[in-house]
């Protein structure tokens, strides 16, 4: 199991309201591969990102299908990208 995710900060003069970017971002739980699927806000000042989008994947073929699904590849070209501020992405896989 690939546990994914992604932390992030708005633009301040973002193109979209933040609802507007949450529904496009929404619409990536439908890929196939994807599983438990989460939108998380940070509830510490530890850091300095706003939110976090997680998800699981099977294995990794099933993440690299994730990868490149069109729906992906065009969130991240057209919300993605026009959108975020900065972001770290995260990826694990489980040890023990």
């Amino acid at each position: 199991m690939i546990k994914h995710g992604v932390v992030f900060t708005l633009k301040k003069n973002s193109p979209l309201t933040q609802e507007q970017f949450f529904s496009q971002a929404l619409k990536l739980k439908k890929i196939d591969t994807v599983v438990n699927f989460e939108v998380v806000k940070e509830t510490s000042p530890k850091n300095d990102f706003d939110f976090g989008l997680f998800m699981n994947f099977k294995n990794p073929q099933a993440y690299e299908f994730y990868n490149n699904h069109p729906d992906h590849v065009k969130f991240v070209e057209e919300i993605w990208l026009p959108n975020v501020e900065e972001f770290m992405e995260i990826d694990y896989e489980k040890i023990l």
